[in-house]
């Protein structure tokens, strides 16, 4: 039978494998934010005048819901 320490908060998080981790994570995350927006952006573009008011949205509006204003 295994045991597993978990006493500890997080593993790595000091030093130098901890701050390339974190920077790692980082633009993981911006990567992700990214095509997050773009895949938004994108599928409302695809939408009709109609379908967009459908949804309470017009053209001038898609940028600012992509960039979360909103």
């Amino acid at each position: 039978m295994a045991a597993l320490d978990t006493t500890r908060a997080t593993t790595g998080s000091f030093g130098l494998v901890g701050r390339i981790g974190a920077t790692f994570a980082s633009v993981v995350n911006t990567v992700a934010e990214w095509n997050d927006a773009r895949v938004t952006r994108n599928t409302l573009s695809g939408l009709t005048d109609r379908e967009l008011e459908d949804i309470g949205l017009c053209r001038g509006d898609i940028d600012v819901v992509v960039e979360g204003r909103r």
